[in-house]
């Protein structure tokens, strides 16, 4: 059977979907049926992950069903949640696919808060098992062709999409598995691949070999291609390259050898030798340099009968010119195969789990548009309501209704006695200084949630600043202060509404301050009240006066006009209009929502008739109150005019105007209990996006430095050093462990027989730290010295090549090598000085034969042959 090329797959951790995306549900949707739905579809799409990721897969055609499901799923769900570093922060982490780990464990991820990450990721999956799949098929039938031809084509274009988006997706740079190389590559090997499947087919349906000719030279150029593209690069597997460079060859061939079929069909049998010898030459190269991988032999032996037919034939018949292989006529070629267009769904069994659910750009827009519905609302109720505060103060500054009940002059008017029992029903003054009293613990609760949320900020960014400063490019996560400047400016634009909020407060008890004595007054009984207004003399004769009956009509109509205004806020407030459906199908026509366009024109439509009914009443309030201030001025002539009157009269239209902002003040002082209370919620779900992200940028910061934590110990503790030309030749027999030479020492023959060594022993003493470094040393015999003894060991000969891993030594301690930390290929124990308990000490390996170190010389001598130590010497063992 052919050799085919299968990816594998991409590991993931596990990741939690159902506590963020269950409290963005909570946090935007209201209590209720909806709410409810969205959160068991979130439940479902926590088991779909897990499924299709955490548990290994078959290689069928259910297990790719379940991968292009959960793709699905994440494609459809991308626009309805805001997956961002900033707002709905989920991190996924996913494994090199080619990378193996290494010595000290560990392997190549990458964890990114980026569902487009996650989206690339199960791609790369459903590529790889679609590849693994299609590498299955039995290929001798039909079925198993017309299958494979289809995975691999799925697996291309899957490979090719993410190659396109793999960039944009991330925003960063990917792992080597998924980058642009890596994944255009991959694409190219898969679409090879099928055109060799469309080539076996054809082949095994015995079409004309004109057509399998070209069919293979495709597949020749593509694997060309593919072989190109990663010669130079170590983005795959090293099995891949021989392979590609094999199947390479294999195709051509192949198109060689059907071409020449074609070549005897017309009687030029000079080229078809010519190409049979081409193909000959083309199966040798592969016999030769890739037999390990790709089997040719059957291959070889058709194509050596054919050319052997061919030249005994034309020795013995046609004597026809054989051409050479460079002007030959070129193959055509013929493509079958096309790259899979991936456009979701790409499952036939895909549902929406979030189906009812719009699209973030909607929730946007409609987030949008409320806001500006609001704004109209509030313009045009602030506008009536304006006016009307307006038409109290004018009527309360000319003591009206009062003074045209008070024509006694020495009872309460009726109008007073209506507003007094309004403030006693209404709690009077302990009410007003209750809500008064209230705010300052309102605000100061929603300040500790805003200082709480942005102290959250500011430590993770310290944090993040240090790390950043400690490690450098390594620390090549975004960094927290581009992160968090939208949540900085949201909590900027909160501090700012508070000030604001604190300047209103103050406003408000400024002018209860103001008011505070008449309003106490109101709220006193009757008999007080009465006692407390000053007396006037009568004014009976203006009681059936013309003045006063035009008087109490027109307030009669100012008060008509002030009830239409009641109901006519009412109604405005009640306006309804399902503005989603309307952003959807734009959404769904254009790609896009206008959403300013489209929010205006029908806020215009809503809201253009009840404007022009404001207006009116605005201006039929204004030639009302001009012609109250009219006959006013005629009512005062007529009256009779004294101290007593005026005092009455000043002190009617202060109950009138107390009263009045009395009314005003309660209704502000709820508004901004209301306005911190709800606030407060705000603050709280800010709040949670603020330690949302905070958490996530902690994982992923605990994440981060146990990956440069594992790649610190992987990097040799020293550079690595050449080994010297003396050792270029390999030396006899195994290496032992390193050992000392000194120059200055003279040298001892050796026996030419070497021994296997004997158990190494720890030696007496460390070497001293002055000598020349060598890698290795051959090991001497059991023969004894001929020469006298000495008192130091006889050197030997240095080996011709270094063997064994190298050892890298301390910086300022030069010959004092070290095995690696946690690795000692020797297996005997570690000895501590006595004044580092915790150094580690390299065992020496003795050998038979050797003599031991000298004893130690006299207090202040050298040791015997040994050159003199430096001045200022370093301390042998590195201080720890």
């Amino acid at each position: 059977m052919a050799t085919f090329i299968s990816v594998p797959l991409k590991k993931s951790s596990e990741a939690d979907l159902v506590k963020p995306l269950s409290k963005f549900v909570t946090a935007t949707y209201s209590a209720g049926e909806e709410q409810g739905e969205y959160i068991r579809a979130v439940e479902e799409l926590n088991k779909l992950r897990k499924n299709a990721l955490g548990r290994p897969l078959d290689k069928h055609e259910s297990s790719l069903e379940i991968l292009l499901r959960y793709y699905d799923q994440l494609c459809a769900v991308e626009p309805k949640f805001p997956f961002s570093e900033n707002q709905l922060c989920l991190t996924f982490t996913w494994k090199d696919a080619f990378d193996k780990g290494s010595l000290f464990g560990g392997s190549v991820k990458l964890a990114l808060a980026s569902l487009g990450y996650e989206k690339t990721c199960v791609l790369f999956n459903a590529a790889a098992l679609a590849s693994q799949i299609a590498s299955e098929q039995n290929l001798d039938n039909d079925e198993g062709l017309k299958a494979a031809a289809k995975y691999y084509q799925l697996a291309s274009g899957a490979f090719g999409h993410i190659k396109d988006t793999v960039l944009s997706a991330l925003n960063r740079e990917p792992t080597m598995d998924i980058s642009p190389e890596t994944v255009g590559t991959l694409s190219l090997i898969m679409l090879a691949q099928a055109q060799e499947v469309f080539f076996l087919k054809a082949t095994s349906d015995k079409m004309k070999d004109a057509v399998i000719a070209k069919l293979a030279n495709q597949a020749a150029d593509f694997y060309g291609d593919a072989f190109k593209q990663c010669q130079y690069k170590d983005n795959l597997p090293k099995e891949v390259l021989p392979v590609l460079a094999a199947k390479h060859c294999i195709m051509q061939a192949n198109a060689e050898l059907h071409q020449s079929v074609l070549a005897k069909q017309k009687k030029r049998f000079g080229e078809e030798i010519a190409r049979l010898q081409h193909a000959t030459e083309l199966v040798k190269t592969v016999a030769s340099r890739y037999d390990e991988y790709v089997s040719v032999k059957d291959l070889s032996d058709k194509i050596n009968r054919a050319l052997a037919a061919a030249k005994k034939d034309n020795d013995f018949i046609y004597h026809d010119r054989v051409p050479e292989v460079k002007d030959l006529e070129h193959i055509g070629k013929a493509a079958l195969v096309k790259a899979t267009a991936i456009t979701p769904p790409l499952s036939q069994k895909f549902t929406d789990l979030f189906e009812k659910m719009v699209p973030m750009a909607v929730q946007q827009s409609m987030s949008i548009y409320n806001q500006r519905k609001a704004e109209t609302v509030n313009r045009l109720v602030g506008s009536m309501r304006e006016a009307t505060n307006l038409c109290n103060g004018v009527l309360a500054s000319l003591n009206l209704p009062a003074a045209l009940e008070d024509l006694s002059g020495d009872s309460i008017p009726q109008s007073i006695a209506e507003k007094a029992r309004s403030i006693v029903q209404q709690g009077g003054l302990q009410s007003i200084e209750q809500l008064i009293k209230d705010l300052p613990e309102l605000l100061t609760r929603n300040r500790e949630i805003l200082d709480e949320s942005l102290k959250m900020l500011d430590d993770e960014e310290t944090t993040d600043n240090e790390l950043r400063t400690k490690f450098n490019q390594r620390w090549n996560r975004t960094p927290s202060g581009d992160l968090y400047k939208p949540l900085r400016a949201e909590g900027t634009n909160f501090r700012n509404i508070l000030d604001k909020a604190v300047q209103a407060d103050q406003v408000v008890r400024d002018r209860y301050g103001t008011h505070c004595d008449m309003i106490a007054l109101l709220c006193k009984p009757e008999d007080e009240l009465n006692a407390a207004i000053p007396s006037a003399n009568p004014t009976k004769t203006l009681q059936g006066s013309e003045v006063v009956n035009v008087l109490r009509s027109q307030l009669a109509q100012l008060d008509e006009m002030k009830k239409e205004r009641e109901t006519l806020e009412g109604e405005i407030k009640a306006v309804t209009f399902d503005m989603s459906t309307a952003f959807l199908t734009a959404l769904a026509q254009d790609g896009a929502i206008n959403e300013e366009q489209l929010s205006l024109s029908q806020l215009d439509q809503l809201y253009g008739a009840y404007n022009q009914r404001v207006q009116a009443t605005l201006r039929t309030q204004e030639e009302l109150l001009g012609q109250v201030q009219t006959s006013h001025q005629e009512f005062s002539s007529l009256k009779q005019s004294n101290t007593e009157a005026n005092q009455r009269e000043e002190v009617l239209k202060k109950l009138a105007s107390a009263h009045d902002s009395y009314v005003e003040i309660s209704s502000n002082l709820r508004e901004g209990t209301k306005f911190y209370n709800d606030l407060t919620e705000i603050l709280l779900k800010f709040q949670n996006k603020c330690s949302d992200i905070v958490f996530a940028r902690k994982t992923e910061r605990d994440e981060l430095l146990k990956e440069l934590q594992q790649s610190i110990a992987r990097e040799p503790s020293a550079p690595n050093f050449s080994v010297p030309a003396y050792q270029s030749t390999p030396a006899a027999g195994p290496t032992p462990a390193p050992r000392t030479v000194f120059a200055q020492q003279p040298q001892q023959p050796q026996q030419a027989q070497q021994q296997p060594p004997a158990k190494p022993q720890p030696p007496a003493r460390p070497p001293p730290p002055a000598f020349t470094p060598q890698a290795a040393s051959t090991p001497p015999t059991n023969t004894p010295p001929t020469g006298p003894p000495t008192s130091n060991p006889p050197p030997v000969a240095p080996p011709s090549q270094a063997q064994g891993p190298p050892y890298p030594s301390y910086q300022g301690y030069p010959g004092y090598f070290q095995m690696p930390m946690g690795y000692n290929p020797y297996a005997y124990g570690q000895y501590n000085m006595p004044n580092m308990p915790n150094m580690p000490y390299m065992p020496y390996q003795a050998t038979p034969g050797q003599g031991g170190y000298p004893g130690a010389p006299p207090a202040g001598q050298p040791y015997p042959g040994y050159p003199q130590q430096p001045p200022q010497q370093q301390p042998y063992y590195p201080q720890q």
